[in-house]
C-alpha cells in the first residue's frame, strides 16, 4: 500500500511579501539563493499535536490583565474573524498574538532601545476562534519604534499575528496596522507586499459599534487565508 501523500501548498506570486525585498534590508540576509522546494504535506503534516480548548483560557485573550496590574497607555479591543479563500468561518483556530507596548518597546532581552518597559505588560495573548470564526483580545495600543533598517527609520504601530492550522506545522503569521498612521507609506515591511490592495488589507478598521463607552476603543481586522482577498502573510521570524 502506498503512503499517504496529500497535496503541498505553493506559496502564491505576487500576493505576500517577496522572500528578498531590497528595502528591507535584513531580508537580504535571511533569503533563500536558490530555487523554493515545494514540500507535500504527509500525514505529520497535517495531524498532531493538537492544541484542545482546556489548555487557552479567556485570561489568555486579555493582555491588559496578564501581569497583574494595569498597563499604561490606551486600551483597546482588537477582534474580527478567520476565513477561508470562499468566505467561510474557519472555527477553533489557535490565534496568537505579540506587540510593543504603549511606548513602543517589546519585552524582550534584545530590545533595549530608550523606552520604558511597562511591568504590568507582556505583549502576548492567545485565544481560539468561536464556530464562526471570530476572535477577540483586549490590549494596549503600541507605540511606534525605531528599527535601525535606514537613517531615521520607524516602525508603524502593529500587531503580530499567529494562525495556527490543524497542526504546528502550519502556521501563518501577518501584521495588523492602525488606520490613518502616517509612518505606513514610509514601512519598508508594508511597502515589500507588492499590491496595493493587499497592502490595505493589513489595516485595521476603526469599529465604533463594537467600542465599549469609557472603557476601550476597537478596531476590526479579518484574516482571510487564501484567495484573491487573502491578508498578505509573512515570515514568522519578521520584526
Amino acid at each position: 500500500m502506498s503512503s499517504l501523500e496529500l497535496p503541498s501548498y505553493e506559496r502564491p506570486r505576487g500576493l505576500h511579501p517577496p522572500l528578498a525585498s531590497p528595502g528591507y534590508g535584513s531580508t537580504l540576509l535571511r533569503a533563500p539563493t536558490q530555487p523554493l522546494v515545494p514540500l507535500p504535506h504527509n500525514l505529520t503534516e497535517v495531524t498532531g499535536p493538537l492544541l484542545g480548548e482546556g489548555r487557552v483560557s479567556e485570561a489568555d485573550a486579555d493582555l491588559t490583565l496578564a501581569a497583574g496590574g494595569e498597563p499604561q497607555g490606551q486600551r483597546i479591543i482588537v477582534q474580527g474573524r478567520v476565513l477561508d479563500g470562499d468566505g467561510r468561518p474557519v472555527p477553533h483556530t489557535l490565534v496568537e498574538i505579540w506587540q510593543a507596548n504603549a511606548a513602543g518597546r517589546y519585552r524582550h532581552a534584545r530590545d533595549n532601545w530608550a523606552a520604558p518597559l511597562d511591568p504590568h505588560f507582556t505583549g502576548v495573548g492567545r485565544t481560539l476562534t468561536d464556530e464562526t470564526g471570530h476572535y477577540r483580545f483586549v490590549t494596549i495600543r503600541p507605540g511606534a519604534y525605531p528599527w535601525g533598517n535606514h537613517h531615521n527609520a520607524w516602525r508603524p504601530a502593529h500587531i503580530h499575528l499567529s494562525l495556527f492550522g490543524r497542526a504546528f506545522t502550519q502556521r501563518l503569521v501577518t501584521q495588523m496596522y492602525f488606520p490613518d498612521d502616517p509612518l505606513i507609506p514610509l514601512d519598508p515591511i508594508a511597502n515589500s507586499i507588492p499590491d496595493e490592495k493587499a497592502r490595505q488589507r493589513l489595516i485595521s478598521r476603526f469599529d465604533l459599534d463594537a467600542t465599549v463607552p469609557h472603557w476601550a476603543l476597537a478596531y476590526e481586522f479579518d484574516v482571510v487565508l487564501r484567495g484573491r482577498s487573502a491578508t498578505p502573510m509573512e515570515e514568522p521570524h519578521e520584526d
